[in-house]
């Protein structure tokens, strides 16, 4: 079993990367593999909603690659954690490009397979942000 938990933050080294790391230790405690797919700090371009990705065999026509690396990563993975810090009360723009677009051009790599989502603040926000995660779990 492998766990592909995806890095919304832009700082590898964040606070949503220590609780990413939190979730990895429980779950190498019950013999779970897992992987952190970082998304980084570089610009991600939304969906637009083209339909290319049909004719390119669940692949984003935007070749920025991150998201078709999700996409291969996600095929290989049994489960997910989505984690994102929360900023000005929701989860990150960067998360939600890149999940659309995955999710968009390859959402069989995702489907029947569990998930969770992970939101980090301060203040704030995090109702609004587990909502929004949530959601491309079901």
């Amino acid at each position: 079993m492998k766990v592909l938990m995806v890095n919304g933050s832009p700082k590898s080294k964040g606070n949503t990367a220590a609780a990413l790391a939190e979730v990895g230790a429980a779950l190498e405690g019950h013999g779970i593999e897992w992987e952190v797919f970082q998304l980084g700090a570089a610009p991600v371009r939304d969906c637009i909603g083209c339909g290319k990705c049909g004719e390119l065999d669940c692949a984003c026509v935007f070749d920025d690659d991150m998201v078709n690396e999700l996409i291969k990563a996600a095929q290989q993975a049994d489960g997910f954690i989505f984690g994102t810090p929360v900023y000005y009360a929701h989860p990150t723009g960067r998360i939600l490009s890149v999940l659309d677009r995955a999710f968009y051009a390859g959402g069989a790599a995702f489907e029947h397979k569990p998930g969770a989502a992970i939101a980090v603040a301060r203040r704030g926000g995090i109702t609004a942000s587990f909502d929004v995660l949530n959601k491309y779990f079901t």
